[in-house]
């Protein structure tokens, strides 16, 4: 840094400094009415060291949710809020139209005692329900973890099957493909049948549409999202039978419309594949 650069640097920090006195003085006047505004140290994506998320630019990840480290993303995938998915021992790789739900934790281990390497391997079009905890595990395409399930270190769920809710998987146990197993520790119940199947392939598809309209609404400025408040106060009392009495046509605003795509009976099906 030559001789400007300090000069600038020095005038930079006596400007910061004021102004944080100026806070003070003006916090202590205003007493116990004054409200203080915190400073938030989140960040959504999170380098580690060299370690950088790769994650494709249609990705929909939550505000409070948390990327870190050596994990990689696929397209149409959607990590939801709350999500943490830690890659810093190792690495995450998660394919393309899969959701990784509210409050869900993915982390990975450097190796296990035989020193066998353990990343977490999460495949297309799967689905990660809520709270679920997924170590050092291999889930498959088109498999479905239900909500607060734990699949513990050298886990492999295979491609159309299904792990209960709160169920807890034990170390290096496979779940063959078709299967559905629950319980603490999990065992087989059942095999899915195709109406199952076809409901996992459609859950993806519901949470790709979905995360579009959540990533459009996260995306909005404030006075977009006060126009919207306006708009919806406007049309609160919309009686559309007076207003037939009265001739009156009422065209809804473009902003108010919900898209179709996740609209009851409206949304794109999934193309069953699996059999």
């Amino acid at each position: 840094m030559g001789t400007l650069g300090r000069a600038i640097y020095t005038v930079g920090k006596w400007i910061r400094g004021t102004g944080q006195a100026m806070d003070r003085v003006g916090s202590t006047i205003q007493g116990g009415l004054r409200v203080e505004e915190q400073l938030s140290r989140h960040r959504t994506i999170m380098n580690i060291f060299e370690k950088e998320p790769r994650i494709h630019k249609d990705v929909f990840v939550a505000p409070s949710a948390a990327v870190i480290g050596d994990v990689e993303i696929g397209h149409g995938s959607s990590i939801w809020y709350g999500s943490i998915l830690r890659g810093d021992v190792n690495s995450i790789h998660i394919g393309s139209g899969t959701n990784i739900q509210d409050n869900s934790l993915v982390h990975v281990s450097k190796a296990n005692i035989s020193g066998k390497v353990l990343p977490t391997i999460i495949g297309s079009n799967v689905t990660i329900g809520h709270s679920a905890v997924l170590h050092a595990c291999i889930v498959e395409d088109e498999a479905f973890v239900g909500m607060g399930a734990t699949l513990l270190d050298g886990v492999v769920v295979e491609k159309h099957s299904m792990v209960g809710a709160g169920s807890l998987v034990k170390q290096n146990t496979r779940i063959p493909s078709g299967e559905v197993w629950v319980g603490n520790p999990a065992k087989f119940l059942r095999k899915l049948t195709k109406e199952e199947m076809e409901f996992i392939a459609q859950s993806a598809t519901n949470y790709i549409n979905l995360a579009q309209v959540h990533a459009a609404e996260n995306s909005k400025t404030f006075d977009e999202i006060e126009l919207e408040k306006k708009l919806r106060k406007k049309f609160a009392h919309k009686d559309e039978e007076y207003d037939s009495m009265l001739g009156v046509v009422r065209e809804i605003p473009p902003e108010l419309i919900l898209p179709d795509n996740i609209l009851p009976n409206k949304a794109p099906k999934a193309v069953a594949n699996a059999h």
